[in-house]
């Protein structure tokens, strides 16, 4: 299983990711969802989160969320949390080329983070494929790393961290 053992091996692609684009539920989430008597949801989310964002940005990463669901929620925590948002995504791939394409930036200059098989092209495609502690076996399998924490307890700050640490370290901020 991805983890201990790759972080040396993803020191160097880390210092080359310009971009880390997450999905929603399951890894800003802890991908459950509670639905009230009107039909409204509602869902569970890391507040810390927001700071391990910040960190990116202050690095000089770009952000962006994917998710295949249509629902105000996500929309709402992306706004709060100032990151673009791509929501009611059928094929995420296709919208993560295109987000590259726009912001002249290569797939393998990528770190994409998800959990479920609806993650699988973007996973496969890109320099730094990145599953949450809970993901679902198929999709693990094609993690370089899976975090320690699970989706919506931890994990994308967790990832922030890890980007914090690697970049700092080794003098690599993409600032510059």
């Amino acid at each position: 299983m991805p983890q201990e053992n790759n972080l040396q091996n993803i020191d160097g692609i880390i210092g080359r990711i310009r971009l880390v684009a997450f999905d929603f539920d399951g890894v800003f989430t802890d991908n459950m969802v509670y639905v009230l008597e009107d039909g409204s949801e509602a869902v569970r989310c890391f507040r810390s989160d927001g700071i391990g964002l910040h960190k990116l940005k202050k690095l000089g990463i770009e952000t962006v969320i994917i998710s295949t669901e249509a629902n105000p929620v996500v929309s709402a925590r992306a706004r709060k949390l100032k990151i673009h948002c791509i929501q009611d995504c059928h094929d995420k791939r296709a919208a993560l080329e295109d987000i590259a394409r726009e912001k002249n930036i290569g797939l393998h200059e990528i770190a994409f983070v998800g959990n479920d098989i609806n993650d699988l092209p973007c996973l496969e495609c890109v320099a730094l494929p990145i599953v949450v502690q809970d993901a679902y076996p198929e999709a693990a399998r094609t993690a370089l790393y899976q975090t320690r924490r699970p989706g919506g307890r931890g994990a994308v700050r967790e990832i922030c961290d890890l980007f914090e640490s690697v970049l700092t370290h080794k003098g690599l901020n993409n600032e510059d």
